[in-house]
C-alpha cells in the first residue's frame, strides 16, 4: 500500500511539472505577439508621420513603413524660363526728332504784298521714318557781300507735330520788301538749322532784296522775323 501511494505521488508531481512546462511555452508565444505589436505600432507612427496612409492599416511593421515611404514622394519640377528680348523699336509709339540729314530743305517766295514779303521754308521728311518737330528753326541770311543777318522769332507759340515719311513741315520768313528803287540788300543764302538740331543746311534765297536802310527792322515797316515750324500738307506754300 505504501508503494502504491508513492507511485501516485510521483505521477502527480510529473503531471504538475508537465503542466508548468506547457504554461511556460504558452507565455513565451504570447510575449512574442506583444513584442510584434509594439514594433508595428512604432513603425506605423513613423510611417504615418511621413506618409499618413500607413498608420491606418494593420498589416504589420513592414506594410506600415512601405506605405509611408511610398506616399511621401515630393516631385519638384522647375519650369521657370525667363526670356527677355530687346528690340530696337520704341513700343511707346514715340518718334525721335527730325534730323537735318533726314530732311529735304527748300524755300519758295510766297510774297503777295508789296511791302511785306514771305519766304516759306519747307522740311520734307525723307528719312524713311516718322519724326517729331517742335519749335523754331535757327535762321541766318547771307548777303551777296558776305554779311550775315540774324532773323528773330515772331513770338508765336510752337505747336509740336509728327512728320510721317514723305510729309512736310514748314515755317515762314517775313521780311520788308525793298521799294526804294535801288539795289537794296541782296540776300543770296538761307542758313537753316532744324529745331533741336545742330547741323545747318544752306539753301538759296528765292525772293528779292531787302531795304538798304536797316533791312531787319525798318522804321514803321515790316520786320524781318520767322514763325515757328508747323506740320503742313505736302505743298511748298503750306
Amino acid at each position: 500500500m505504501k508503494h502504491t501511494h508513492a507511485t501516485k505521488t510521483l505521477l502527480a508531481g510529473l503531471a504538475l511539472i508537465s503542466t508548468l512546462g506547457l504554461t511556460a511555452c504558452n507565455g513565451d508565444d504570447t510575449g512574442g505577439t506583444g513584442a510584434g505589436s509594439a514594433d508595428s505600432a512604432s513603425s506605423a507612427t513613423t510611417g504615418g508621420g511621413d506618409g499618413g496612409g500607413g498608420a491606418g492599416k494593420s498589416g504589420g511593421s513592414d506594410s506600415g513603413q512601405g506605405t509611408g515611404a511610398d506616399t511621401d514622394t515630393g516631385t519638384g519640377t522647375g519650369t521657370g524660363s525667363g526670356s527677355g528680348s530687346g528690340s530696337g523699336s520704341d513700343t511707346s509709339g514715340k518718334a525721335g526728332i527730325c534730323r537735318s540729314d533726314e530732311l529735304e530743305v527748300s524755300a519758295v517766295d510766297n510774297s503777295t504784298d508789296k511791302t511785306e514779303g514771305v519766304v516759306t521754308v519747307q522740311f520734307k521728311n525723307g528719312g524713311g521714318r516718322a519724326c517729331t518737330i517742335n519749335g523754331y528753326a535757327g535762321v541766318d541770311l547771307k548777303t551777296a557781300t558776305g554779311d550775315t543777318l540774324s532773323v528773330n522769332r515772331n513770338g508765336e507759340k510752337p505747336v509740336p507735330g509728327v512728320i510721317k515719311d514723305g510729309e512736310s513741315a514748314a515755317f515762314n520768313i517775313t521780311f520788308p520788301i525793298n521799294n526804294s528803287g535801288g539795289s537794296g540788300v541782296r540776300v543770296s543764302k538761307i542758313l537753316v538749322t532744324p529745331p533741336k538740331e545742330t547741323k545747318t543746311v544752306t539753301i538759296a534765297w528765292p525772293a528779292g532784296s531787302l531795304p538798304a536802310d536797316n533791312p531787319d527792322a525798318p522804321s514803321g515797316g515790316p520786320k524781318l522775323s520767322i514763325s515757328p515750324v508747323g506740320t503742313v500738307s505736302d505743298s511748298p506754300a503750306g
